[in-house]
C-alpha cells in the first residue's frame, strides 16, 4: 500500500540559509539554472510551503522569461535586463534560490539612477504556449518605428521633435 502523502503547510516567509535572505510571497528571486553556463532564472514567489516538520521547503513560482527564451527571440528593442512575466507556474526546492532581485515596471526602471546586477524590468506578459504578448504593442519613439530600448541613448531633435 502506498504511503500517504504528508500534509504540507504554508509559510509566510522563509530564510534561505545559503544567501542569508528572507523571502516571502510576492518577492522576485534568482534561481539556479540547470546548466552552470546559463544565467540565473528569474521567478516570482507565489507561495512557500514545507512539510509538517518545517523541512523540505518548496516554493511555488511564476517564471519570468528572457527575450531569447520566447518564441521570436530577442529583438532590437529588448533591453538587456528585460524579462516577460509568463503564465508558466512551477514548484521548486527553496534550495535552488541564489538571491533576491527586483523586477521593476518599465517606467520605474527608466528612472533608476543606477541599475544593479539584480535589477530587471518587465513591460509584457507572455503566454508560453502561444507566444502571445500582452500588451501586443507598445508606443514607438523613434524614426525606426521600434519601441524604446532603455539601453540605447535616444536624442530628440529640437527642430522636429523626432527621436533618433
Amino acid at each position: 500500500m502506498a504511503k500517504p502523502k504528508a500534509p504540507r503547510r504554508t509559510l509566510e516567509s522563509y530564510t534561505v540559509k545559503s544567501i542569508s535572505k528572507t523571502i516571502k510571497p510576492g518577492d522576485c528571486v534568482l534561481m539556479r539554472p540547470s546548466e552552470p553556463s546559463k544565467p540565473s532564472y528569474v521567478a516570482k514567489i507565489e507561495r512557500i510551503e514545507s512539510d509538517a516538520r518545517g523541512a523540505n521547503v518548496k516554493v511555488h513560482v511564476r517564471w519570468y522569461y528572457r527575450p531569447e527564451e520566447s518564441i521570436g527571440g530577442r529583438r532590437q528593442f529588448h533591453g538587456s535586463k528585460e524579462v516577460f512575466l509568463s503564465d508558466h507556474h512551477d514548484i521548486q526546492s527553496a534550495d535552488t534560490i541564489e538571491g533576491k532581485c527586483t523586477v521593476h515596471s518599465f517606467k520605474s526602471y527608466t528612472k533608476l539612477d543606477a541599475v544593479g546586477n539584480d535589477d530587471f524590468f518587465c513591460r509584457f506578459e507572455y503566454n508560453s504556449s502561444s507566444g502571445a504578448f500582452n500588451p501586443d504593442r507598445v508606443a514607438v519613439y523613434c524614426k525606426c518605428e521600434m519601441p524604446y530600448n532603455p539601453d540605447d541613448l535616444m536624442v530628440q531633435c529640437e527642430g522636429c521633435s523626432d527621436w533618433s
